[in-house]
């Protein structure tokens, strides 16, 4: 199934101080992932988790509002 997704730009805690990073979150459940950047590598990253921790064990095929970065 096709899950669409939410983006945010935040800052996550880094070793040397915070860091531009962007969460990514389901629209059908509300999980939610994080990474470290803004660029479309950390969001595709994130799409992917979002598969691998599914907290309702589905394998759907998530991708941004926008349909950009598809994961």
């Amino acid at each position: 199934m096709e899950v669409r997704c939410s983006v945010n730009y935040i800052e996550l805690e880094g070793d040397h101080g915070m860091i531009d990073s962007v969460s990514v979150t389901c629209s059908e459940c509300g999980h939610e992932t994080e990474s470290y950047g803004t660029g479309a590598n950390s969001v595709r990253r994130c799409l992917a988790l979002l598969r691998e921790e599914c907290p309702r064990e589905e394998s759907n095929y998530y991708i941004t509002y926008d349909g950009e970065d598809e994961g």
